[in-house]
Order: C-alpha cells, then sequence, then structure tokens
C-alpha cells in the first residue's frame, strides 16, 4: 500500500513529464501545425496499454484514449518480441489509430527488473501523409487508399537502430518531406526526454513503487466514475444524432445510441447506427468509445484526472461494419466528425437521465481546411491547414463562449496566428472577426463562430475541406434554436463561389490568384427559450455586435427604439412569435424506422404550415433535452383528436419525445432540403 504523500507526488510528476513533452515539442517541430497548431497530444502509458497520466485540458481526448487500441495491437502483432530500444509507429484507423495524419510514436521502456514499464507515446497531426490531395484528407475520398500511406504497427527503431529503408518509403510517399522528417525527429526527440525523466522517478522510488502508484490511481479515478453514475437516474435512454454525407446532395448517416444506467455502469449500444459508406464519414474501433468516454467523462466527472481506471464502468458497443467500426478499404478521414457525432448521441441520451442538466451542441468536427500548391520560392508543395474553432453552447445559468476549444477537445489554438500564417504561406490573411448573429439563440445563447478571410496570393493551389455541420447546424437545448451552420467558400471576381456541391465536402477545388477564401465556423446551439431571454442581455448583445437589431426582433422578439428595448412592442412581438410556433401532435406510423435519417410524415396543413415538402428536415423542439430531428418522407391524410395537425414517427423516434406517442410538439423547420449558401 502506497503512502498518500507519494502516491500525489508521483501523480503530479507523471503530468509534469507529459506537460514536458508538449513543450519540448513545440521547440522542436518542424511544421506549424504542430508548433502553432498544436495538433498532438503526449501520454504516459503502461505495460498493460492503460493511460497513466495525460495533461488534463490541453491533450486531446482523441488523440490519447485510442493509443490503447494502438498498444494492443503492437502486442498483437510483436508478442513479446518487444525489446529495449525499440520504437514503433502506427496510424492505421482499423487497428486503433485516428485518422491516417495522426501518426502514434509509442517509445516502450523496460524497468530493472525486465517487465514493460510506464512509457511516453505522442501522436502527432502529420500535414500530409500522401493520398489524392493536399494535406490528405479531403471530403471526397471513397477509399482509404486516397487518403494516404497506411502504417500499421511497424517497429521503427530496432534496439536502437533506426530501421532507415522504412523511414525512406514512408517519407517519399509524403508532400513535404522535409517537414515529416523534422516532425519524427521532434516525437522522438521528446519521447527520449520524457523516458529520462521516468528512469529518474525509477531511481528515486523504485519500480514496485511506481507501480503501486500507477495501480491506486487508477482504482480511485475507477471510484469517482461509479460514484458519479450511481448519482444518476437507472434506466434506458435513446438518442440520435446525424451526419452529412454524400457528395452530389445531403445523404444522412445516423448514429443511434442506447444508453443503460444499471448501478454503477453505464453501457452505451451503438447497434441501429448507419452502414459504413463509402466517403470519409467512418471510423475504426477505437473513436466511439473515444467519444462515449469523453461525453460521459465530461458531464460526470470533469473535475478529476484522465486515466484507464475511469473507463471500466463503462462498455460501448460498436457494430463491425458499420460507420462506427468500418471494415478495410473505407477511408476514415472524417473520424473526427464521427467521434463528435457519438458524443452528441451519447449526450442527447444522458441528457434524459440528467433532466436537462447539458449544454447546446458545438460545431461538429475537425472544420478541416487545406491550401495546397507548389510555394513560389521554392517551388516545394507548401501546405496551409486551418480547423477554425466554433462557438461552444448556451447551458443553464450562461451563454456559450465565443470561438474556443471545447470541452471535447484539448487546449489547441482557434487558429493559426497572422503573422505565422503569412510569413510561411502565399497568402494574406485579410479578416478575422466574431461572426455576428451565429450562436444558437435560448435564454441562454449559444456563442459566436468566427470568420477568417485569406486571400490567395499564388497559382496553382487546390482547397480541401472536411467539415460537418455545414448543412445540419449545432442543435440547441431544452427549447433553444440551433447555431449557425460552417461555411467554406470562395470569392472570385466579388461573385460567390460554392466549391462543392454538398458544403463542407470539397476536394481539390482549384484555386486562383486573389481568390479568397471565407471561413466561417458554426456557433453552438442556444438552451431555453429565446423569447425568455432578458431584453438587458438582448441590448448587450446587439451593442457588442453579437446580435443584429433585425435578430433581436425577429428571434428574440426584442424592439429596440434608440438602442432601447421598447416594452410595450416586445410583449407583443413575443406574444406574435409564440402564437406563430407550429406545433403538431406526435403519432406512431408504420414504415418510418430508418438507418439513414430519421423519417417523418406530415399531414398536409402541417407541411404548408412549415413550408416544407419532402427530403427537408424539421425538429421536434425537447422542453428538457435535445430536439429530435427528421427527414420528411411525405404527406400524411391523419388527422389528431379536434382534426388537429399530425407528425408520424416510428415508436423507437416517440420514445425519445418528452411528451411521446400522441403528445403535442413544438416542430420546427430546419433544412428545406435544397442546397444553397
Amino acid at each position: 500500500m502506497i503512502d498518500p504523500i507519494t502516491l500525489e507526488v508521483l501523480r503530479e510528476a507523471f503530468v509534469s513529464i507529459v506537460r514536458e513533452m508538449r513543450v519540448t515539442l513545440v521547440r522542436t517541430a518542424y511544421s506549424s501545425i504542430l508548433y502553432e497548431g498544436e495538433d498532438f497530444s503526449c501520454v504516459l502509458m503502461d505495460g498493460q496499454a492503460q493511460i497513466v497520466a495525460m495533461s488534463r485540458g490541453q491533450d486531446h481526448p482523441l488523440h490519447i484514449v485510442p493509443v490503447g487500441w494502438s498498444m494492443k495491437a503492437v502486442r498483437e502483432k510483436f508478442g513479446d518480441d518487444i525489446h529495449p530500444g525499440d520504437i514503433f509507429l502506427h496510424n492505421e484507423p482499423y487497428t486503433g489509430g485516428t485518422h491516417l495524419n495522426d501518426v502514434a510514436m509509442i517509445y516502450p521502456l523496460f524497468a530493472p527488473d525486465g517487465g514493460m514499464f510506464v512509457f511516453p507515446v505522442v501522436r502527432a497531426h502529420w500535414g500530409d501523409v500522401g493520398g489524392m490531395s493536399p494535406g490528405s484528407l479531403s471530403g471526397r475520398a471513397t477509399e482509404i487508399f486516397q487518403e494516404g500511406v497506411r502504417i500499421p504497427p511497424i517497429r521503427i527503431v530496432d534496439r536502437g537502430r533506426p530501421n532507415d529503408a522504412a523511414l525512406d518509403l514512408i517519407f517519399s510517399n509524403m508532400r513535404g518531406p522535409r517537414e515529416r522528417r523534422g516532425d519524427f525527429q521532434a516525437m522522438l526527440g521528446t519521447c527520449r526526454k520524457a523516458a529520462e525523466r521516468i528512469e529518474e522517478l525509477v531511481a528515486r522510488y523504485g519500480a514496485a513503487t511506481i507501480r503501486d502508484a500507477v495501480a491506486e490511481l487508477m482504482d480511485r479515478a475507477e471510484g469517482r466514475m461509479r460514484r458519479a453514475i450511481r448519482a444518476l437516474r437507472p434506466g434506458e435512454y435513446v438518442y440520435e444524432a446525424h451526419l452529412e454525407a454524400g457528395t452530389e446532395r445531403l445523404e444522412p448517416l445516423t448514429v443511434r445510441a442506447r444508453v443503460t444506467v444499471a448501478g454503477d455502469t453505464i453501457t452505451v449500444d451503438l447497434a441501429g447506427t448507419s452502414p459504413q459508406t463509402r466517403g470519409p464519414t467512418n471510423v475504426g474501433p477505437a473513436m466511439a468509445p473515444t467519444g462515449a468516454f469523453t461525453i460521459i467523462k465530461s458531464f460526470l466527472d470533469p473535475g478529476a484526472d484522465v486515466n484507464s481506471g475511469a473507463f471500466r464502468p463503462l462498455t460501448v458497443i460498436t457494430p463491425p461494419g458499420t460507420i462506427v467500426n468500418a471494415n478495410p478499404p473505407a477511408p476514415c478521414g472524417g473520424m473526427v466528425e464521427v467521434k463528435y457525432c457519438v458524443e452528441s448521441a451519447v449526450m442527447g441520451a444522458l441528457a434524459q437521465a440528467l433532466d436537462g442538466k447539458i449544454a447546446g451542441d458545438l460545431k461538429g468536427g475537425g472544420n478541416h481546411c487545406y491550401v495546397g500548391g507548389p510555394h513560389p520560392r521554392t517551388n516545394e508543395t507548401f501546405i496551409f491547414y486551418e480547423y477554425p474553432a466554433g462557438g461552444t453552447g448556451g447551458f443553464d445559468g450562461g451563454d456559450g463562449s465565443n470561438t474556443v476549444r471545447a470541452w471535447t477537445e484539448s487546449d489547441m489554438t482557434t487558429l493559426q496566428p497572422i503573422e505565422a500564417v503569412e510569413q510561411l504561406y502565399p497568402v494574406r490573411i485579410e479578416r478575422t472577426a466574431l461572426r455576428e448573429d451565429s450562436g444558437g439563440p435560448g435564454r441562454w445563447r449559444g456563442g459566436l463562430g468566427l470568420t477568417r478571410e485569406v486571400r490567395i496570393l499564388t497559382s496553382g493551389t487546390q482547397l480541401s475541406v472536411l467539415a460537418e455541420k455545414a448543412v445540419l447546424p449545432p442543435f440547441g437545448v431544452c427549447g433553444g434554436g440551433p447555431g449557425a451552420t460552417n461555411r467554406f467558400w470562395v470569392r472570385r471576381d466579388g461573385a460567390r463561389i460554392q466549391p462543392s456541391p454538398l458544403p463542407g465536402k470539397v476536394s481539390a477545388f482549384p484555386l486562383e490568384l486573389g481568390d479568397v477564401l471565407l471561413m466561417e465556423s458554426s456557433g453552438g446551439g442556444g438552451f431555453g427559450d429565446p423569447l425568455a431571454r432578458d431584453p438587458a442581455r438582448v441590448v448587450a448583445d446587439v451593442g457588442e455586435g453579437y446580435v443584429t437589431p433585425a435578430a433581436a426582433e425577429a428571434i428574440y422578439g426584442v424592439v429596440l427604439r434608440a438602442g432601447q428595448p421598447d416594452e410595450a412592442a416586445t410583449t407583443a412581438r413575443r406574444a406574435e412569435l409564440r402564437a406563430a410556433r407550429v406545433r403538431l401532435r406526435a403519432v406512431a406510423g408504420a414504415g418510418l424506422d430508418a438507418q439513414n435519417g430519421r423519417a417523418v410524415r406530415l399531414s398536409a396543413e402541417a407541411a404548408a404550415r412549415l413550408g416544407v415538402g419532402s427530403g427537408a428536415v424539421v425538429e421536434f423542439v425537447n422542453p428538457r433535452g435535445a430536439p429530435l430531428r427528421a427527414w420528411v418522407a411525405g404527406v400524411s391524410a391523419a388527422r389528431g383528436a379536434g382534426g388537429s395537425m399530425v407528425a408520424e414517427l416510428a415508436p423507437i423516434a416517440l420514445g425519445m419525445l418528452v411528451e411521446g406517442d400522441g403528445g403535442v410538439v413544438e416542430v420546427r423547420a430546419l433544412h428545406t432540403g435544397v442546397l444553397t449558401m
């Protein structure tokens, strides 16, 4: 039994080592996506593929949690043939990687007694790993071979001797090989420095004491999580969220989460999720458990350290052959997007057990935006990569934050600094600003997204985008409205150009000298009825430029006169907006349970009131949780009691609504079904 003081000293020592790893990599990396964007994470593992320590709030869960799968893949391939001085690389999604750009370096260490010990791992986003377009991530990839070089678990250093032939092969198939080699060496140096620190701990405390500390920290994290789960209302809760698949038109995908709370355990069953797709919106087996764990930990036990002990009460079932556990050769570039969708689905289900104690939805993914081509000074390929942050969701008692990284992300930068971008790449940043009216309306408003305008200063460049929530906006909760969608478009000679039939999915769109690329990130979803927002807060929002006067009146019902609310006019306007809301009776209908999007049939009067037709998307408002979204599958002849307007849904969908079968629900038109900018 380890004494508590030694335990705390070692716990802080582990975290300190990880923080030093981060500093080392930032100072030695070659590519700006690492030293400016900080798109990497560091972790300490043990011989059982358990997470020992990460830097809370800085390292990205989607980088770290899958490392356990990567390490298991190494052990399965090499068994006992792992020796001091060996180093492994891995990026393959099907055996525990994320997407191909995220390359993991695993640096095993051995204790004096010979057993595998605590050791460092770095997973870093390499700016390019080959594939069909500069930057490797493409919204139109149809197989993983188009996304770059797959690295199954490979011994890249054998007992201290580098495998130069394998390294040459890897780097020869990537754009910008100088940066890739430099980042590899930076990762190597980072792991070596961490190894020195671990060896110092062993010399001071002994391997047995450190192993005892690791075991105790795991047990402590498990205990905290189990206590938090026991405080939930037991039961089975179902919710589903959607992704924007397709190339020429929206072809939705569904992640369905059935969350069962029983005693001190939670089981997340993703049966009913869409089959894997030809596009990049797929993940391997590690990402859905990562998403489920991230959201559960964030809501139930946000203050404690993250290690594998906190996973023990959680079981995640991912059916093979679906978008949450795809088989080769499915492309997996959109893994961030699928992970976010899993988080939204689990959060929507948990909301029912948390009595609405949740926040509005987020921007929905990585917002990967690449501009690449020959650099006019060097003629080498340059890759300008941004992943703009968005607003966070409103919550009970507070507005969301503007243009920041969310709790499901790490402490990566919102955007790369202008000075760094313009020094490295042939582009000019002409504008960076908060995006007005982008925050989801609510009693508590969602945070705002941003607008970034980038002028292209060279010829022969290409644009690729892989983003979600470019058609279906981040949802509001408990009656709150959605945030604005993500938008990526080009202004050429004053005209607006849409670079792809489906927004958010762009592959190697040719840019011209003088084009202006506009990146507009989404705002967070709102919380609560926007007509219940304090008019004084709306006035403050208008004064800050967060909300336009037109939106203040049209959405919040606040009528301004000389910059101040007109009380009588505001009362009348809010009454008018409430009366205009469409309320339907939700009833069970047959033939409406589909895996790719939720189907609904509307009565003719309801469709006319909402102004929607077949293929449009509507949203059923949930006053105590996340809304239900559905695609209009046709018009029904059914009538409700007293001739009321009706919406027919599958029984499983009715179970996601507070009112249930026969209840009256507010319904909003969310998307007309016609893709426009």
